[in-house]
Formats: C-alpha cells, structure tokens, sequence
C-alpha cells in the first residue's frame, strides 16, 4: 500500500530542510569583521566569504528548473541538501581564508537549487485555492531569515567561535535529509526535457556577472571593475531573454511574465524584495555602529520584528486563500512602507531603543503581509509542469532584486558617510567599528545621518510596489471565486492565464 504524505506533512518536512538557506545568508553579515582579525585577511578578501556564495547561489539558480524536470523535485531537495551540509561541514573545518571561501562557494551551488525544488514540492502538494496557507508555512524562513540569522550569529559570535555558525547546519540538514527520505513524494512529470545549453551558457552567466558588479560597487557604480562585469552582464540577459523567446524549452520560461498575475507579481516582488532585503543591512549596522551594541545585543532588537514577520504570515496565507489578493497585499506594503519610513526619521544617534525595536517590528509585520502571498500568486495558477519554471523565476528576480539593491544602499552609505566624515574616507563602517566609545558618540550623529540617506532607496522601492499592486490587483477576485467560476475551463489550462 502506497502512503500519501498530507500537504502539511511534506510543507513541514521541507522547512526543516531550507530552514538554515536563508539564515546562513545573513549570519555571516555580523562575522566578517572577526573573521578578518582571526584569518589575516584583509576585508576586502574576506567579504568574498559572502560574495562566493552569493555568486554561486546566483549562477546556478537558472538552471534548476531544468534539473527539477529531468531528476525529479524530490531528487533535487534531497542532493542539494546534502551538498549544502556538507559543505557547511567544510566551512567550519576550513584552516585560512582560501579554503574557507572555495567552501562557502561549494555551500552556494547547493543552496541556489534548493528554494526552487521547495516551492515546486509544496505548490504540487495541494490544489490552487489551499496553497496560499502551505507557501505562509513554507516561507516561514525566508522572511524571518534577515532577522533570526544576525541574532543567532551575534550569539555564537560572542559565545562560542565563528565555526559554530556553520555547525549548527549539520543537524539540521541531516534530519532534513532524513525526513525528507520518509516523507516527500516522487513527482511524475512525464518526458524530461532537453537541456537547454545555449540558455546555460548566456543566462547563469549573466547572473553570476551582474551579482560580481555589484559587489564591488563599494564607493561608485562608474568603476571599471563595477561597470564593465554589470554592462556584460546585462548584455548577456538581452541576449538570454531573445533566445528565450524563440526557444521550444528554454532554460527559464520567460514567457510566462506575459500572464498577467505572473508577470505583475514578479515585477512587485523585485521592488518590495529588494527593498525589504536591502533595508536588512542597515538596521545591524546602526546598532553596532552607531549605538556600540555588540553583536548578540543587536541580533536581540530585532527578534521583535522576526517574531511579529512570523505571525502575520501565518495570517497573511490563509488571507490569501479566500479574500481578493489587493486588500492583503497592498494593506501590507502600505503598513511596511510607512514604518521603514517612520524607522528612517528616527535613525538618530539618541533615539528610544524602544521606539524603534517597535516602529522595525511593525514594518516587518507588514512585509509578512507581501512577500509570500505574492509568491503564491505568481505561482497559483500554473500547470504543474510550469511550477518548476515559475518558481525558479521568481527565486532568480528575488536573488537579483536582492543583490542590486544591497549594492545600491551601500554605495548610498558609503557617499553619506565620505561626505559626512571625509577622515574616514577608505574605512567607513570598518573604522567606525573599532573607534573608541569618546569618538564614536562624537561621530554617531553625522553615521546616523549617513544611514537615513541610505534608507530611502528601499523605501522608495517598496513605495513602487504599491502602484504595481494596484495595477495589477484591483480587479483580482479570491482564490475561491476564480477557481469556482473557472472550475469548467481548467482542463484547458486557462485559469490565471491571462
């Protein structure tokens, strides 16, 4: 007899699987300094800590639709899985800086397949109008990543040794790997299809291009080594999106954005994603930099708002289900937007811990009203053989939203900071981080002011995305009324198609 698994079963089981992606993603924000002083490497060296597994993530990302097609979603959790816990293994055992950035790397190839063949195993466990309540249980970690992981680095930072941050990944991927073994099902998608080998040569890439121009871009975006990897990066995309559009079966199905939901939360997700992503930098900084918190205190401010994210998108995915899609989304973009807001004019050097630990909290509640009920729109509606190209997309606009933006607030931050304190031109957050307390209550006022100026370019991106809601959403009905009044087409696929 053959045992069916229920939805929330297999939801719960690839959570414990990608819990430690996107925590490992910014637990390592708060260590780069101590793995300067403990490695001898300087910081621009060590930041590749970061960088590799960014850009790794970033390139292989593309390509996972295409293994989830031919090996199988459950087949592609599982390896990817793996390969990320062992590489984590690899990173806490690392002996100098070399080997610990090839491993971080080896960490990024498995982590970029594993949210595409999460979404793929969830989205397919359950019917349309049910999948807003599994992707809120599923996101879980996504959302609330930004803010645990700080929090639980800073701990172990200053507790134990920066090799935990990474150990701490080897339980959890082994009961991942076991669970998953016992509970996620094979998924039969027919014929596989052929590698697109064209698309692997332009698209990945392209990505991999576009996130190393970024990250160089530390004083201006007009630097050579900025300018020429981003301008070839996206000639590289021209070229990926034409072949696309030509292509029996692309690398990634591009045509898809041309549905309307699809495409429009796609757009809405780059611009409130990459803001929220982008914002997540300068809230640890601003403790540590301009109040002199350590780590383990900074990481503790902002559990209030990684607490009140979970909450409201527990809430938020079973909203999603049976009301109109704008009221929750654009509900949660206003209330985010307005506090981010509110959270920037109070970045001053002696503002109430309280009032901002607050003001953070409700602007996180209000991007567990967004993030995740739009991924489940984007996704809702397509076939089950599309799942795998929609869910991929949407994780490669995410990963690029993400990355632009945290190089456009730090090329922000850095210009306030030159021009605010021209000394410490060169150094930035690393001198401010080291000064004694007599100079750093001198300086925090104008390093407060640096970091306003910064935060307006995620605000102003999250503003965006309430026009491209309400664009895209005001005339939206529920998840129920649509499956209702289209249930006699959905044999023809045209449900959400438009």
């Amino acid at each position: 007899m053959t045992r069916h698994p229920s939805p929330t079963t297999i939801v719960l089981t690839v959570i414990t699987g990608t819990v430690m992606i996107p925590i490992d993603i910014t637990i390592v924000a708060v260590a780069i300094a101590r793995l300067s002083q403990e490695t001898g490497a300087s910081l621009p060296v060590i930041q590749w800590v970061a960088t590799g597994y960014t850009l790794a993530l970033a390139t292989v990302i593309p390509a996972a639709a295409w293994a989830i097609s031919r090996f199988g979603a459950r087949q592609v959790f599982l390896t990817a899985i793996g390969v990320f816990t062992i590489g984590s293994g690899l990173v806490a055992a690392s002996w100098n800086v070399e080997s610990l950035i090839a491993f971080r790397v080896l960490q990024g190839l498995g982590g970029g397949f594993v949210m595409p063949a999460a979404m793929t195993l969830t989205l397919r466990s359950a019917p349309p109008e049910q999948r807003g309540r599994l992707m809120a249980l599923m996101g879980l970690p996504v959302l609330i990543g930004p803010v645990f992981g700080p929090m639980l680095g800073g701990w172990l930072l200053d507790t134990m040794s920066w090799r935990w941050m990474f150990l701490i990944n080897l339980p959890l991927g082994i009961g991942g790997l076991l669970l998953g073994l016992r509970n996620l099902p094979r998924l039969t998608d027919g014929a596989s299809t052929r590698l697109d080998r064209r698309g692997l040569l332009l698209l990945p890439p392209a990505m991999a291009l576009l996130v190393l121009g970024t990250s160089f871009a530390e004083d201006t975006l007009l630097a050579p080594d900025v300018l020429i990897p981003i301008v070839a990066g996206v000639v590289l995309v021209a070229l990926f999106v034409r072949h696309a559009l030509r292509a029996p079966a692309p690398l990634l199905d591009i045509r898809l954005l041309r549905r309307r939901l699809t495409g429009g939360s796609a757009a809405l997700l780059v611009c409130f994603a990459g803001g929220y992503f982008g914002s997540m930098i300068l809230v640890p900084l601003y403790w540590q930099v301009v109040r002199g918190e350590s780590a383990t205190t900074a990481g503790l401010l902002m559990a209030p708002a990684g607490i009140a994210a979970g909450i409201m998108i527990q809430i938020s995915g079973r909203l999603i289900d049976r009301f109109p899609p704008l009221p929750v989304v654009g509900s949660g973009i206003v209330v985010s937007t307005l506090a981010f807001g509110a959270l920037a004019l109070q970045l001053s050097a002696d503002a109430s811990m309280l009032a901002l630990a607050t003001t953070h909290a409700i602007a996180t509640a209000g991007a567990g009203f967004v993030m995740l009920p739009t991924m489940t729109i984007a996704t809702r509606y397509l076939e089950d053989s599309a799942i795998p190209a929609g869910s991929t997309m949407i994780n490669v606009l995410n990963q690029l939203a993400t990355a632009l933006c945290t190089a456009g607030v730090s090329v922000l931050l850095a210009a306030a900071l030159s021009t605010r304190l021209p000394g410490l031109a060169g150094d930035g957050i690393g001198a401010l981080s080291s000064v004694t307390p007599a100079a750093r209550a001198e300086v925090a006022p104008l390093a407060a002011e640096a970091m306003q100026a910064a935060f307006w370019l995620p605000v102003t991106m999250m503003a965006i995305s309430a026009l491209i809601a309400l664009i895209v959403f005001r005339r939206t009905p529920s998840a129920r009324a649509t499956i209702e009044s289209a249930r006699p087409d959905q044999r023809s696929g045209r449900v959400g198609a438009s």
